[in-house]
């Protein structure tokens, strides 16, 4: 059959549309009966995994659909409903209103419009008519879920059965973050490895294997990226209204009990009956958790209790056992907008807890957090400037990420030379923190963040910035300066150790609050392996710097912050593979070296309130369309972002 197949199309023209390919064997399968020497014949593939269409053309990169306008889903939905691009004008407010929130799916406008030409348009009256629009208008995803024949639920459920077992449940857990909400990936897969989702992978950290496995959801359209970092890897991620009802739907029927949202109804009663939470192993709740926790809910069986509210709550000291006492076996406890007055000795008890994320206006972490010897991650965010950990972190012997955003003093370290071998993030950690004994036994760490008052560490009066060289694998630091009550001047540092001194493997450094002066910028260029500078907050001041030659051969991303500069000098040869140029508040600055121009890697430059900037950054824009224009040229596409927008 493939022989006939090919034989036929080997001459004249042919336009083949294969819709919806599943997988890279189907279509290998599928390419053996088409010609390879006939070059006016054409193949247009469509599927759900870009694996596919990378398989089917590794030459050219895929054509991802978009979502649609909103100008667009109005006129689809005016063609369904009334058959052309017309509507009532009584009913375009509401129309509009109808197709946004449809959120750019076109199905999704099908199906409503459907809808509204079988259910509601019997009705001559206009209103009627109107009344029924706004029913639908004030609850889109009721009536999507009313279709009777299932389409977006169908469509959906085809790619969620065709995921593989390890997939599956790390999907279904995006259900659990509310909606529309922009999920950060470090949270996202740190959640996952602490409820036991991710397969331990030869030669791959847990978080390599679950870095893995949300780049296969995204490959296959089933979580969208939505900002990357610097290295090109996803920041936050979001998952499409649709999916996430998906989520909630099939991880809540009776037969999975996976996750189960609480919501209250207009009539002040949980939906479902908080009687029901034993049914449950993973709880989310995103609005009036106190009073939810006031009905002294019960769920043995909860393994997750997450709150994402907008709104921050104070627990009540006489309700700080509320959560211990009802959820006995968790393992995730994220409930950062609820702050703690205080750590209730029930807490203590919850030892199966993996992954923690609290809130509270403590200026001590208690010793008894030790007693939690499963934690792996825990996030603390507190209203203290600094936070004493008397909780002996070195004999948790799970914990591999620590943070918090207090200047947080470390104990002692213990004996064993195992302890702490498994941290791969400790921050903030504060000054007097940073000794040779601690980077000893935290020997493995990924990334580092220091607060407190830096020039007592550089200048060797208290830790010793000299062991953070011992730091090998070591990414990513952030040194912020911090000498509260003075004012941040007073903190100015007098210069940088040595790029000796520095991690060897440093890819990411921030800078904070040190009043730097520019010619210390020298130093860091000299770090050969830096990919991305973060300076914010006055990290460097004074009103001219003029690049230095020899360094900055690895940055790929620098980021300029609050600054005074007036006078920036450089060419495209000391930034040589630049890529982003983000410039920050940096109100004063006269213009940006049009020697970047000549930085073929370069793709975008964004300014943010810094006006002057705005005309000379538009010629380095207009340099780059004529490179560009050059067929020789090998330059990226290049975009420049201004905001206000008026700057221009």
């Amino acid at each position: 059959m493939a022989n006939l197949v090919d034989g036929s199309l080997a001459r004249g023209k042919f336009l083949i549309v294969m819709d919806d390919v599943w997988t890279s064997e189907d279509w290998n399968k599928l390419q053996i009966a088409l010609p390879k020497s006939n070059n006016l014949g054409k193949v247009l593939i469509t599927s759900r995994h870009e694996e596919v269409a990378w398989c089917a053309n590794r030459i050219r990169p895929p054509h991802k659909l978009r979502f649609f306008t909103h100008a667009e889903s109005w006129l689809l939905l005016q063609l369904e409903v009334f058959g052309k691009p017309e509507c009532p004008t009584e009913l375009v407010v509401l129309g509009k209103l109808i197709a946004e929130q449809c959120d750019g799916l076109p199905l999704a406008v099908v199906v409503i419009g459907g809808i509204l030409v079988k259910k509601f348009s019997s009705s001559n009256e206009m209103i009627a008519k109107k009344n029924a629009w706004t029913k639908v208008s004030e609850s889109v995803s009721t009536y999507l879920n009313e279709d009777p024949e299932r389409r977006m639920e169908k469509i959906i459920a085809l790619s969620y059965d065709k995921l593989p077992y390890h997939l599956r449940a790390c999907f279904l857990y995006l259900g659990m973050f509310p909606e529309d909400f922009e999920i950060p990936v470090w949270k996202l897969i740190r959640m996952w490895i602490a409820e036991g989702f991710i397969q331990q992978k030869t030669g791959m950290t847990l978080e390599e294997t679950a870095e893995s496995y949300l780049d296969d959801l995204i490959n296959r359209n089933l979580v969208r990226i939505d900002k990357i970092k610097p290295d090109g890897r996803v920041k936050t991620c979001r998952i499409h209204d649709m999916l996430r009802d998906f989520c909630r739907t099939e991880a809540g029927n009776e037969r999975e009990n996976f996750l189960q949202e609480m919501k209250k109804s207009s009539e002040g009663i949980f939906d479902p009956p908080v009687c029901n939470v034993h049914k449950y192993r993973r709880l989310c709740i995103h609005s009036d958790v106190l009073k939810f926790l006031s009905r002294k809910p019960f769920g043995p069986r909860v393994r997750s209790f997450v709150c994402f509210s907008k709104e921050e709550v104070t627990l009540p000291t006489d309700s700080s056992s509320a959560i211990p006492a009802a959820f006995k076996l968790l393992r995730v406890l994220d409930v950062k907008p609820i702050k703690f007055t205080k750590i209730h000795s029930d807490m203590y008890q919850l030892v199966h807890l993996r992954y923690v994320t609290l809130s509270f206006n403590l200026s001590i972490l208690p010793a008894a957090f030790s007693k939690l010897w499963n934690i792996q991650t825990l996030v603390v965010d507190t209203t203290s400037r600094t936070l004493e950990i008397k909780a002996d972190i070195w004999k948790m012997i799970q914990l591999r990420h620590l943070k918090t955003n207090a200047s947080a003093v470390l104990p002692k370290t213990g004996k064993s030379s195992k302890e702490g071998e498994k941290l791969q993030t400790l921050g903030t950690i504060s000054p007097q923190s940073c000794t040779e004994e601690v980077f000893d036994r935290a020997r493995n760490l990924k990334r580092l963040g220091i607060r407190g008052r830096l020039a007592s560490l550089i200048e060797g009066k208290v830790g010793s910035f000299d062991s953070l060289g011992k730091l090998g694998n070591l990414e990513k630091l952030k040194l912020l300066n911090d000498v509260f009550p003075n004012p941040p001047s007073e903190g100015q540092l007098r210069g940088l150790p040595q790029p000796y001194k520095f991690p060897p493997k440093l890819r990411s450094l921030t800078l904070a609050d040190t009043f730097l002066d520019w010619c210390h910028m020298s130093i860091i260029g000299l770090l050969e392996n830096l990919e991305v500078l973060k300076l914010k907050e006055k990290a460097f001041v004074g009103k001219s710097w003029v690049a230095a030659d020899g360094g900055f051969r690895c940055l790929e991303v620098l980021h300029i912050g609050r600054t005074d500069l007036v006078v920036w000098v450089a060419s495209g040869h000391h930034f040589p593979r630049l890529r982003r140029l983000e410039l920050h508040y940096c109100e004063e600055l006269q213009e940006v070296p049009i020697g970047l121009a000549d930085i073929p890697t370069l793709q975008l430059l964004d300014l943010y309130r810094s006006k002057f900037a705005a005309a000379p950054a538009k010629k380095i824009q207009e340099a780059r369309s004529r490179k560009q224009a050059e067929e020789t040229s090998n330059t990226c596409a290049f975009k420049l972002t201004v905001f206000p927008p008026d700057e221009q």
